[in-house]
């Protein structure tokens, strides 16, 4: 996979070059290219913004540089054989970055990240590559930060973990949250390693007994009661048919009935006693 990224703050991506993704990319599994958007600026003062049309507080990322840099990073990617880009632009904007899009993503050859500063970027630039590429707006979460950079880190290092090779074991991620499947709309329950025993408090006995079945409902219950006390809105979105019949068994327990359209609600009663 190729990912470019386009910033005004280069050094923010630093990070890029540690952990996994450092490692996948000194193996080569990951080609990352960050560039200086200034580069594409030409008045001394290396202007990127100007003042919002309409008025109102802010600056707003010209189009002039973006469309620039753009074209050239694409020409380069196809003059070295990349193909089939998609742009992402991060923005509280945008559609939620899930475990889902993350997935979707990574199944992507080349991905060009537009980190925006200021009040953001010109439209007209997004709605131009829209008629070139897919675009992707993602929002990390309900809340707004100084620039985009931050959110780059954060979907790269969710979309090159999911590549072939990354993770040592590939099975790790096949129980995360909200990994594809079983545990599509869960949160993972509590995990223990060594010593058995820390500080007086000890280990489950079900993850000493050897027995795979209880271990494994164990941690579905433990993914069910988590999730209910942590995202009650993920249970109550998810589709019944997902539930098992021990899963509806430990809802019941937690408090959980099934309404009028099957999915599972909270029931007041049932939570207090």
């Amino acid at each position: 996979m190729r990912l470019d990224v386009v910033t005004i703050f280069p050094e923010y991506l630093d990070p890029l070059n540690v952990s996994l993704v450092g490692k996948a990319r000194a193996r080569g599994q990951l080609d990352v290219r960050v560039h200086d958007l200034r580069e594409w600026t030409y008045d001394r003062h290396n202007t990127v913004d100007d003042t919002p049309y309409g008025g109102g507080p802010g600056m707003v990322m010209k189009t002039g540089p973006w469309g620039d840099a753009l074209d050239d990073v694409l020409a380069d990617g196809y003059e070295t054989g990349s193909h089939g880009p998609a742009l992402v632009v991060p923005t509280p904007s945008g559609r939620p970055f899930t475990q889902e899009l993350a997935v979707e993503l990574s199944e992507r050859p080349w991905l060009v990240f537009t980190p925006a500063r200021y009040e953001g970027i010109d439209r007209r630039v997004i709605d131009e590559y829209a008629t070139r590429m897919p675009v992707y707006e993602v929002s990390i979460g309900d809340y707004v930060l100084a620039g985009g950079e931050a959110a780059v880190l954060v979907v790269t290092e969710a979309v090159a973990r999911l590549l072939p090779g990354v993770l040592g074991n590939a099975e790790s991620h096949r129980d995360d949250s909200f990994a594809p499947g079983a545990m599509a709309n869960l949160l993972e329950g509590p995990v223990y390693t060594k010593p058995p025993e820390w500080r007086g408090q000890g280990i489950p006995d079900v993850l000493l007994s050897g027995h795979h079945g209880k271990i494994a409902r164990w941690r579905r219950d433990e993914a069910l009661r988590r999730t209910t006390r942590n995202r009650p809105d993920l249970v109550e979105r998810c589709d019944p048919s997902v539930f098992d019949k021990k899963d509806r068994e430990m809802l019941s327990i937690l408090g959980w009935r099934p309404g009028p359209d099957g999915r599972f609600g909270r029931d007041p009663e049932a939570v207090e006693q």
